[in-house]
């Protein structure tokens, strides 16, 4: 079972000797009798936590390893966990952690392999996605130049992401009546691309030209959209205009392509993204409300665009994400009230399961503020007493996933408690953390011990 016992470490071990010598301290008998009430109560609380631990243990199941590759034996629990869910939601507590991203591609293959799953989507833009599909089908190109050219400046810019592009492409080559896809669900941030325009009014071209000339001129003023950060200093009564520009190509589009083409909901779901990236781009950084409610539509239309693509496909799908799109709470309800998993559980029901990461210490990667620099390392140490991290790493496994839906009682009620936990996305501030019940916000849960930072591209590999 790969039962892994965690050492005492540095830390550990002076905290211990600390309490060693303080106990062989002389006392007198009178303090020793005042004293006994506390300790009695802290000996309570400690064996509480004991059983806790001990409870959790028993639905725990340990992981091999979080790298793709070789037997996947350890990974059948989680298939039962899954059962016939159409959508899996797998996030990650960090945007830039390299075992979450890894474990991503060994869950992944996993389910292709032993679950017929077929689609894997990324929290990125749908056209960028779409790029990065073509290449998969036989397209040209290889792994590392798709990821530069789709994934720049997002934490997937990593090689884990060319390790999972490369497989995908592979398994297509050796597997063309089992082939993959690769979906990108999200707005179209940092930028569209200029392809997207051409899809739709290629399409709209050949099967009801005489919509062209308007479609054409509502397109003109929107493209290109090659930079969402710069678009948002624009006045907000112009961006306001573009939005209604683009709903009405999307209404235009929908009228005229009923019917024609050969695939016409394609074409309409393409003028549809560009319609929500252009109606999300309309909120004003200066009003919280705003942003609040931009946020909402953000969510709300990712789980639109992953319902599309299921629905229109077949397809089983593992969405990736961070914790907060794909659980069913986030650790900032003002900001995410509503959360991409919480509508795909309403639309789909037990045909959605969520997974959710935690780590008790590591690295990871983030940024100084949302809308500006670069991605770089950032380090937490060892999760402190309080925190959901601190009693699950007491679990006797370095790595493992339990189902919260079937946990036992006296772990249940622990794991409906909203506690400190750890969180990054674009940003993090550890004082204070957000805090969430887990038990609440996931149906599975994959706890790691330790992660460190995510590889950047390798520059020079290939050349």
């Amino acid at each position: 079972m790969h039962r892994y016992r965690k050492t005492i470490g540095r830390r550990g071990f002076l905290a211990l000797t600390g309490a060693l010598a303080a106990t062989a301290l002389a006392v007198p008998a009178a303090a020793t009798a005042a004293a006994a009430p506390a300790v009695s109560a802290d000996s309570g609380t400690a064996n509480r936590e004991t059983a806790l631990v001990r409870s959790l243990e028993r639905s725990a199941h340990p992981l091999r390893s979080t790298e793709p590759g070789g037997r996947t034996a350890d990974l059948r629990a989680l298939s039962t966990m899954v059962g016939d869910a159409k959508v899996v939601g797998l996030g990650e507590a960090t945007h830039g952690s390299h075992e979450f991203f890894a474990m991503k591609e060994r869950v992944f293959r996993h389910l292709v392999e032993e679950r017929g799953f077929t689609t894997f989507a990324l929290e990125m833009s749908w056209s960028a996605g779409l790029r990065i599909d073509e290449y998969l089908q036989g397209g040209p190109g290889d792994p590392r130049t798709i990821a530069q050219e789709t994934l720049a400046g997002s934490p997937w810019e990593r090689e884990e992401f060319v390790s999972l592009i490369a497989w995908m492409r592979e398994h297509n080559r050796r597997h063309p009546d089992h082939r993959v896809h690769f979906m990108g669900d999200d707005l179209g941030a940092p930028e569209l691309g200029d392809h997207i325009f051409e899809r739709v009014l290629s399409s709209v071209g050949r099967t009801r030209p005489e919509a062209l000339p308007r479609l054409t001129e509502l397109y003109a003023g929107l493209r290109p959209f090659d930079d969402i950060f710069g678009y948002l200093r624009k006045p907000v009564a112009e961006r306001e205009e573009n939005a209604a520009r683009a709903q009405e190509a999307l209404d235009l589009v929908a009228e005229h392509q009923e019917g024609g083409g050969d695939d016409p909901a394609w074409t309409v779901q393409h003028a549809r993204n560009i319609a929500q990236t252009f109606a999300f781009a309309t909120l004003d950084l200066a009003d919280p409300a705003s942003v609040t409610a931009a946020e909402r539509l953000r969510d709300q239309a990712m789980a639109d665009n992953v319902l599309w693509w299921q629905c229109h496909t077949g397809h089983k799908m593992l969405l990736s994400a961070h914790n907060g799109h794909v659980g069913y709470l986030s650790t900032h309800p003002d900001m995410y009230p509503r959360t991409q998993g919480a509508v795909l559980r309403d639309r789909l029901g037990s045909g959605y399961a969520a997974i959710g990461f935690s780590f008790a210490g590591g690295s990871f990667l983030t940024k100084d503020a949302s809308l500006d620099g670069d991605w770089k390392p950032a380090t937490v140490p060892a999760a402190r007493p309080g925190m959901n991290e601190h009693v699950l790493d007491r679990v006797d496994y370095r790595d493992f996933y339990l189902d919260l839906r079937t946990a036992p009682g006296a772990a249940r009620a622990w794991l409906d408690r909203a506690r400190p936990v750890y969180d990054a996305g674009s940003t993090f501030t550890p004082d204070p953390l957000p805090t969430l019940a887990l038990g609440r916000a996931y149906d599975v849960l994959i706890h790691l011990h330790r992660v460190r930072a995510a590889d950047a591209l390798c520059q020079d590999c290939g050349r």
